[in-house]
């Protein structure tokens, strides 16, 4: 059976971009999928020196295994400066090449506290996930004025987004089975 990887893609503590990977992950749990978020936040401190270019500290394992081992990924994306939070791309960086993305579907869900829901990331996210090879699910989300969605718990006060939500992770369960199915 697939397991499907939510990268909350921010390493900010109590983001909301961890609060909305919550929501999928429960999303998917309840659908019968299993899945499991990777949060940036927990990335170990030694990644970030120089020398982790040449030769990834042991901490990174767990990280780079989770993508490897991950039928399919769900990236859950804020927007920083209208653009991919800086983490992010420093994550994938440095995962391994080729065999981290090649052929591995991928869905994206964005959020932000302005009006355009990460459309900006999610786009530039499409770009680099191509380059790599993947195989992308199109239908996105995109969570505009964020914290109108949120209750101070961090709970998902929209129904209708909710039900966005849910469809886009039933359709990527199906497109990560159908791709299986291919090969």
């Amino acid at each position: 059976m697939s397991k499907i990887l939510i990268i909350a893609g921010t390493n900010r503590p109590g983001s909301n971009t961890a609060k909305v990977a919550a929501h999928i992950d429960a999303i998917y749990r309840a659908a019968g999928h299993p899945a499991e978020v990777l949060d940036l936040a927990g990335l170990p401190p030694e990644i970030f020196a120089a020398a982790s270019y040449a030769e990834k500290p042991a901490s990174f394992r767990p990280f780079s295994e989770a993508v490897l081992q991950a039928t399919g990924l769900h990236l859950v994306t804020p927007e920083y400066n209208g653009s991919v939070p800086g983490v992010l791309k420093y994550f994938i960086d440095m995962l391994k090449f080729p065999e981290s993305f090649e052929r591995k579907p991928v869905a994206f869900t964005g959020l932000a506290a302005g009006r355009w829901g990460a459309l900006r990331p999610v786009e530039q996210l499409q770009t680099i996930f191509c380059y790599r090879n993947a195989h992308i699910y199109p239908e996105r989300v995109f969570i505009p004025s964020v914290n109108d969605h949120l209750t101070p718990e961090g709970g998902l006060k929209d129904e209708e987004l909710l039900g966005r939500l849910r469809s886009q992770a039933d359709g990527f369960a199906k497109f990560i089975a159908s791709l299986a199915k291919k090969s």
